[in-house]
């Protein structure tokens, strides 16, 4: 999440999923397909949080799954 002071609040892999309430497999299509940006190093993904808050809240709202 973005503060005042333009920080963002990444979380691994299987947090992010945790946190969407999906599998891991869905955050990784999620972000394959542009729908969610991948931060991070070569075999540490990490995933913003308000990003994917706002996606899940988007998708929830729109009736969409997965």
């Amino acid at each position: 999440m973005r503060g005042s002071t333009g920080t963002r609040r990444t979380v691994p892999t299987q947090l992010a999923a945790l946190a969407a309430g999906v599998p891991e497999a869905t955050v990784r299509k999620w972000a394959s397909r542009g729908k969610l940006t991948r931060y991070g190093r070569p075999g540490r993904a990490e995933y913003d949080l308000e990003e994917l808050r706002r996606l899940v809240v988007d998708r929830a709202t729109s009736g969409r799954a997965g």
